[in-house]
Order: structure tokens, then C-alpha cells, then sequence
């Protein structure tokens, strides 16, 4: 890995970690929108709240850093998680829907193995199953025969408060059907998904990898893919475990696929916890005081 990077070429660097930030900030500006019928909260706040969460992530396991960044939003919008949740889950949808269709179309540009035609597969059919409990939330008959009406009022007791999250749940999801809100976020998730890649081959620029665009393109997809299902903190072993099997489909071989997977990992990684750990810093709070309030409001 050490002679790896003697050969690096720094000038890809910079506008990696650049293209990384603004896929972050344009889940910040596409999480704006989907608040917008909950709240007003800017483009910079959201961003901000999306840092915390993500550098709870970097640090604790199985992805409680999404709760970390629902409970600030909740707090600077003065709402339950429940209301904030709602935008959360249909920015993720977006993501799955742009995620499917990059990876059918690279599917026929770019021929991968048949053993990993059945995870697109999986992929694929997950996210129509999305798509369409989505639009059928969206049909007002529904959305009455769930919920009863307008109110989410709870009954007490478990199944109350069950009964009541999902009845903020589908309002929540109802009330962001609107076309403004729905374009200019999925033209977000779209920046999000173009950023992230950009940001993966411009480090395999800078590591000169014999691969092609497509190629490059094809291993972030893989490793996207493998790291969607929440695991070890910063996706950990996972990371490194689907980029290696990413370019060992491309004839890279295992040691100089190793040793860029380390280096894409920090490069990538390394300033989000910077801009992380400033991101929390700003907001007042420890871990341990969002931890607490969590655990009270649940």
C-alpha cells in the first residue's frame, strides 16, 4: 500500500473529496424539500444535520446515525422524529430508484457476471416494491383507510404508539406528493449519485487503475450495492471486501485492488469525519445528550 501511494497523483485528489461534499450537499438541499410541508429549514442546517448522522455512523454500528440526523431536524424544526422520518425514507426511495437505473443501464453496457445478475435482480425488484407501497400511499382512499383521517392521535401503550408513527408515517408521505417538492429532490438524488460517483473514479485516476469509465463506474455501483445493508461502523470490511471484488471482475489483481481500497477509503472517509465532527461541534450537543433525549422521546 506504501509504494501504492508513492505513485499517486495528488491532483486527482482534491476534486475527489470536492465531489464527495457536494453529493452531500445535495442530499442537504433535497432533504430541504422534502421537509418543506413539515418545515423551513435551509439547504446549510440540513447539510448539517446529514454530517452528524453520517459521522454517527462513521463511529457506531447498524446506521443509528439516520436517528442522530432525524432528532436535529426535529429539534431545529421543533417536531417528533416520527414527522421527520417521512422525508427521510422517501429521499432513501429516491436513492434506490436512480441506483436501479444506473445499474440496468450498465447491466447492458457493461456485461457483469451472471453470479451477480441475481443481486440486481433483488435490487431491482426491492426497489419497485418501493415504488409502488409509495404511490399507493399516495391515493387518498388509502391513506384514510390506514390512518383513520388526519389525526395520528395515540392510544396508548405499544400498539398505540406503533399505530401512531405510522400514521405520521403516511400523512407525512402524503402531504410531499406536491410537484414542486418532488422534482427538485429527485433532480438532487440525482446530483447525489453522479457526485458520489465522480468522487470513487476520480481516486482511481489518481491510483492510475488500468479500468475503463464504465468499469470505474461499475465498481462504485458494487460497492454501493454491498454497502447499503446496515453493518460495521464506516462500513468497515465491507468497504474494502466489495471494492477488491469490484476490480478483481476487471482483471485487477488482489493486492493492487487491496491496497486502493484502503487508500479510497480514507480519502473519501477522512474528511467526513473532519467535517463531521465540526458539524456536531456547531450544533451544542455531545453524543452522549443526543443519546439521552432519544431515549426520552422514545
Amino acid at each position: 500500500m506504501l509504494r501504492q501511494l508513492q505513485g499517486v497523483e495528488l491532483r486527482w485528489l482534491l476534486p475527489a473529496i470536492a465531489a464527495d461534499i457536494f453529493s452531500y450537499c445535495c442530499q442537504g438541499v433535497r432533504w430541504r424539500y422534502l421537509l418543506k410541508p413539515a418545515g423551513k429549514i435551509s439547504s446549510l442546517k440540513a447539510t448539517q444535520a446529514i454530517y452528524v448522522g453520517l459521522f454517527v455512523n462513521e463511529i457506531l454500528p447498524m446506521r443509528v446515525g439516520e436517528l442522530a440526523a432525524a432528532f436535529l431536524a426535529g429539534r431545529w424544526l421543533r417536531l417528533p422524529i416520527a414527522q421527520v422520518l417521512p422525508s427521510m425514507l422517501l429521499g432513501r426511495l429516491f436513492d434506490g430508484v436512480w441506483l436501479a437505473l444506473a445499474v440496468a443501464a450498465l447491466l447492458i453496457l457493461v456485461p457483469l457476471p451472471s453470479e451477480l445478475n441475481w443481486a440486481g435482480d433483488l435490487f431491482g425488484l426491492a426497489t419497485a416494491v418501493g415504488i409502488a407501497l409509495f404511490l399507493l400511499l399516495l391515493i387518498p382512499g388509502v391513506r384514510k383507510r390506514l390512518v383513520g383521517g388526519e389525526s395520528s392521535a395515540r392510544d396508548g401503550g405499544v400498539l398505540g404508539t406503533l399505530r401512531g408513527w405510522f400514521a405520521d408515517l403516511v400523512n407525512g408521505i402524503h402531504e410531499i406528493r406536491g410537484r414542486g417538492i418532488l422534482i427538485p429532490a429527485a433532480a438532487a438524488s440525482l446530483g447525489v449519485l453522479v457526485f458520489q460517483t465522480l468522487a470513487f473514479w476520480c481516486v482511481i485516476a489518481a491510483y492510475r487503475l488500468p479500468v475503463t469509465v464504465l468499469a470505474g463506474v461499475a465498481v462504485f455501483l458494487i460497492v454501493h450495492l454491498g454497502t447499503a445493508i446496515p453493518n460495521a461502523p464506516a462500513n468497515v470490511g465491507s468497504f474494502q471486501l466489495f471494492t477488491v471484488l469490484g476490480l478483481g471482475l476487471f482483471g485487477i489483481e488482489k493486492d493492487l485492488a487491496a491496497g486502493f481500497s484502503a487508500g479510497v477509503f480514507l480519502v473519501l472517509t477522512v474528511p467526513l469525519w473532519l467535517i463531521g465532527l465540526f458539524a456536531l461541534s456547531r450544533t451544542g450537543l455531545t453524543l452522549r445528550g443526543m443519546r439521552d433525549q432519544l431515549r426520552r422521546g422514545a
